[in-house]
């Protein structure tokens, strides 16, 4: 493999740089993927071909980092560098089509208008009135509604916005802030579950930082009468068990983007069934692909989205009031 192509001023020349070209620095906060990364894909890929300024460092142009944000989701996605660094991008963006979004329900309209509006919103910097756009979605649709027809493809949406580079990175955060304040807030308001009804502990695994569709979830178990503790982000698979054990949990729910390699959720599945009750279901959902091939794994049921929350709540409930 020959080394990776670069561009620098010709000695004795004014040459500029490319237009809107970043240092690497910058490109770490825009695509997450760290210096050094980038510059082992360098010599090992040959991609990416920095121009370098006259004191030699380096800068990207703005279709390397577009090329590096596509990268970057499809490694969240389980694919390997070595596949996808050195492809086209067009063949990245084939890679990336997503399969039918599991948070989605079947029969909902393909965007709400609220999406636009919120959308907009975020993108003209407006905090205050995207968290009352969500907040109207919520008292308009109802907290049900407002997940499953706004707030789970919104959040699709944004994603593909960053993708594109049509968002920054930190407007995707005051996105998920954003979301989650509002969501707690609906979830607070709502009337506490009747005893004696399904308990459930919800979490992430280690790794999986993630929790729009633990909170989405939430909020449809919330509704159907399900007594929720959320632990957070990435809990031990120890300390979940202790946890399950202590609060007498009938399900351990899991959510998983596509950040966890499809081997590291396989993995952490079955090992997290080996080491709880079998009286205490696991229930895993979300848009990890690895969630299509864990039907091996015996006492694991993997929801096809958030529209499943309500007829498990209603089997589970079944169970408890026949005493199996």
């Amino acid at each position: 493999m020959t080394g990776p192509e670069t561009y620098a001023p010709s000695e004795g020349t004014d040459a500029a740089p490319p237009a809107g070209a970043i240092g690497i620095a910058a490109v770490e906060r825009e695509t997450g993927i760290n210096k050094e990364t980038l510059r082992v894909w360098e010599r090992r890929y040959g991609f990416p071909t920095p121009w370098r300024d006259a004191t030699g460092e380096r800068l990207y142009p703005p279709e390397q980092v577009h090329k590096l944000r596509l990268v970057r989701r499809l490694m969240d996605a389980g694919h390997r560098p070595g596949r996808v660094v050195g492809a086209p991008v067009e063949e990245l963006a084939t890679l990336l089509q997503p399969a039918p979004n599991p948070l989605l329900n079947p029969g909902a309209p393909a965007e709400a208008p609220e999406i636009a509006a919120c959308t907009d919103a975020l993108k003209q910097h407006d905090i205050d009135g995207l968290r009352r756009l969500m907040s109207q979605a919520v008292l308009r649709r109802g907290l049900a509604g407002a997940v499953t027809e706004v707030f789970a493809p919104m959040t699709t949406r944004i994603g593909e916005l960053w993708m594109a580079g049509d968002l920054q990175v930190f407007q995707e955060h005051i996105y998920s802030e954003s979301l989650q304040l509002v969501l707690r807030q609906a979830i607070q308001a709502l009337p506490a579950p009747a005893a004696g009804g399904p308990r459930v502990l919800l979490t992430t695994l280690p790794g999986e930082t993630h929790v729009l569709g633990l909170l989405m979830a939430e909020a449809l178990l919330t509704l159907e009468g399900a007594a929720c503790l959320s632990l957070g982000a990435q809990t031990p698979l120890g300390q979940l068990v202790a946890a399950a054990e202590v609060h007498r949990s009938h399900v351990v729910a899991l959510s998983f983007s596509i950040q966890l390699a499809n081997r590291a959720v396989q993995d952490g599945l079955a090992d997290l069934r080996a080491m709880l009750p079998p009286t205490v279901e696991i229930w895993a959902g979300g848009a990890s692909r690895a969630l299509r091939q864990t039907s091996a794994i015996e006492g694991v049921r993997c929801l096809n989205g958030l529209g499943d929350i309500t007829a498990e709540v209603t089997r589970l409930r079944e169970l408890l009031e026949s005493g199996l």
